[in-house]
């Protein structure tokens, strides 16, 4: 969405330092690392049964599920770049009716998502083509993860406008009780209670309960006494549909995305069991690097929102350059720990022999995708801040077709290798691509 923004009356200068940056990013970094231990944890959990085809089951199933609620990953998306700039503008009560407005689109959307589960299944049976045994389980993942689904997006809201604000610490309040909960109930669901795959699935239904009530209690008490938007402002037509707009430009780039990664998993099913269930290990590590990078990709949402609502295009600047710079300076980091203590990380989740050989192999590919995606991460923080969503969405359309070619092509020459190669092509695409169109609609926004 990149219509015209309100006039704003004059405000004190945003601060953009180091210090601020940090007290953004670092929570953030510490509340994004917790949703891979939950990957790592149900991986870890379903890799004691010492079976291949569940092992699988759970990546497949991850993977279809990931797609379907992780493309409505919009609303925290657009939530948090619409309250930023709302608070750059000192307008609090816009900042209430942006998260009213979000969390009525979550609620009816997780509705209609419970109600198509079974065509949610069937397309990603399809699309995947796993062998019965994987097909089996999973179908038995997805069918009982899905019952989360509104709980799922209105989870995804409520962080949305407490990152938009640019409370980070208590963005990771939140984050830990849902994934901190998710994790304790899978293990306890699903190895000391015995319940196996299906254990898992459950983890995770109740850690989204948990969260919400939480979410939903802090929300209560901030706004106790506050005099709620008019519901005239809440459902203002112009409103909604700049937000419906900015989700649906986030959505088609979160789908986008996401089907790039399911494109990646369908490719190395193809290659058996065992590639399967090694990719699913090594894309867990890979997802670790990226929710290092996440943090910093926050920071620069919250902070390039606030300077284009308070029109002050030399905060904007500095915000780009000081969470680009942290961001690749934490990629680095983060890619020597992998390539050091990566072979440990891969015994400690699973067990299976052919598995651990197999993902030494590929294990560089992973530990150097954080490097190769770093201005990726980056480039999306400051696009989502300031809401420039259409070059967004055309950037990552065109970043997918480059990605697609490389993966059939790449795929067919040299295995799981090319695979993984495709992967690195995707992510710098997609990070080169905005960058190249970032100077040119800043000068638009400051004019």
């Amino acid at each position: 969405m990149d219509q015209a923004l309100p006039e704003a009356r004059p405000r004190p200068p945003v601060e953009v330092t180091n210090r601020r940056v940090l007290a953004i990013a670092v929570p953030m970094t510490l509340a994004y690392l917790t949703t891979p231990l939950l990957g790592i944890t149900d991986t870890a959990v379903v890799g004691q049964l010492g079976e291949a085809a569940l092992l699988g089951g759970l990546a497949a199933g991850a993977i279809v599920f990931d797609v379907v609620f992780n493309t409505f990953n919009s609303l925290r998306a657009s939530t948090t770049g619409l309250v930023a700039q709302a608070h750059g503008r000192g307008d609090a009560e816009e900042e209430r009716a942006i998260l009213m407005r979000s969390l009525a689109v979550a609620a009816a959307a997780g509705v209609v998502l419970i109600v198509l589960t079974a065509a949610v299944i069937a397309l990603g049976t399809w699309f995947i083509s796993p062998e019965p045994p994987v097909a089996e389980a999973m179908e038995l993942y997805i069918g009982i993860r899905m019952l989360a689904a509104p709980l799922t997006l209105m989870n995804f809201t409520i962080l949305g406008y407490v990152l938009g604000r640019g409370e980070g610490g208590l963005g990771l309040l939140l984050q830990v009780v849902l994934n901190g909960s998710n994790v304790a109930l899978s293990v306890l669901l699903g190895l000391v209670l015995g319940w196996g795959l299906e254990g898992v699935a459950w983890g995770t239904v109740c850690g989204e309960a948990a969260g919400a009530a939480v979410g939903f209690a802090v929300l209560a008490r901030r706004f106790a006494g506050a005099p709620l938007p008019a519901a005239a402002r809440v459902l203002d037509v112009a409103a909604m549909t700049r937000m419906l707009a900015l989700n649906g430009d986030i959505m088609v780039r979160s789908f986008a995305l996401l089907a790039a990664f399911a494109l990646f998993t369908r490719q190395g099913a193809q290659l058996g069991t065992v590639t399967l269930a090694t990719n699913a290990v090594l894309l867990n590590f890979w997802l670790i690097s990226g929710y290092f990078l996440d943090g910093f990709a926050t920071a620069a949402e919250q902070l390039a929102g606030r300077a284009v609502g308070a029109r002050q295009a030399v905060a904007f600047r500095r915000a780009v350059w000081l969470t680009t710079l942290w961001g690749f300076a934490l990629a680095a980091a983060a890619t020597a720990i992998f390539l050091i203590f990566g072979e440990g990380l891969v015994a400690f989740v699973t067990t299976a022999p052919q598995v651990r050989e197999t993902a030494s192999a590929y294990l560089p590919w992973a530990a150097l995708v954080a490097l190769s995606g770093v201005l990726a991460f980056e480039m999306d923080g400051v696009f989502i801040g300031a809401t420039w969503s259409r070059d967004m969405r055309n950037m990552m359309l065109l970043s997918l077709a480059v990605y697609v070619a490389c993966v059939f092509g790449l795929g067919a020459a040299f295995g799981n290798h090319g695979l993984w190669a495709a992967l690195h092509v995707f992510m710098i695409a997609r990070g080169l691509s905005l960058a190249a169109i970032l100077p040119k609609r800043a000068r638009q926004t400051f004019a």
